[in-house]
């Protein structure tokens, strides 16, 4: 356990930038670090009273702040709001850099908060490149590409 961190970080933000009325607090609990893992986990309450849930994209934000790290290696994940609204609570995990995150991080967390990749081809392409494969068998499937076409 991490002594500096264990008694938790509070911290108070507008969710709008100008709306301070639209105030929510950040609150971590059974922080961890596991050195195992390279990463930091804790549990996060967000207490939003009378407002909407906070987007994981504004709580990876205010999270980076709180622990002096970037965004980009921040997992927020499973947050449930309370009956009747105005708290959430869900997990966090802060990983010490992004090669770390990569190699641990489940493949659907990394697809939905990772920069998504551009498709290559357009969809005819890849129509023609599915029939192509369907006539074929075993290893060639995978040495066919979008651009061997007739052997080429």
């Amino acid at each position: 356990r991490s002594s500096d961190l264990s008694s938790g970080i509070n911290a108070e933000w507008p969710l709008r930038p100008g709306f301070e009325q639209d105030m929510a607090t950040i609150r971590t609990r059974k922080f961890f670090t596991n050195r195992i893992l390279n990463r930091r986990q804790m549990v996060v309450d967000v207490i939003h009273p009378g407002k909407p849930n906070m987007s994981k994209n504004d709580l990876k934000e205010k999270l980076a702040t709180m622990y002096r790290t970037t965004a980009d290696v921040i997992m927020p994940f499973g947050f449930k709001t309370d009956f009747g609204g105005g708290r959430s609570t869900g997990f966090a995990l802060i990983y010490d850099n992004l090669d770390a995150l990569k190699k641990v991080e489940p493949s659907f967390r990394l697809k939905r908060f990772l920069a998504k990749e551009d498709k290559k081809g357009g969809r005819r392409q890849r129509k023609e490149l599915k029939n192509r494969k369907k006539k074929v068998k075993g290893k060639k499937k995978t040495e066919m590409g979008s651009c061997k076409r007739n052997g080429k």
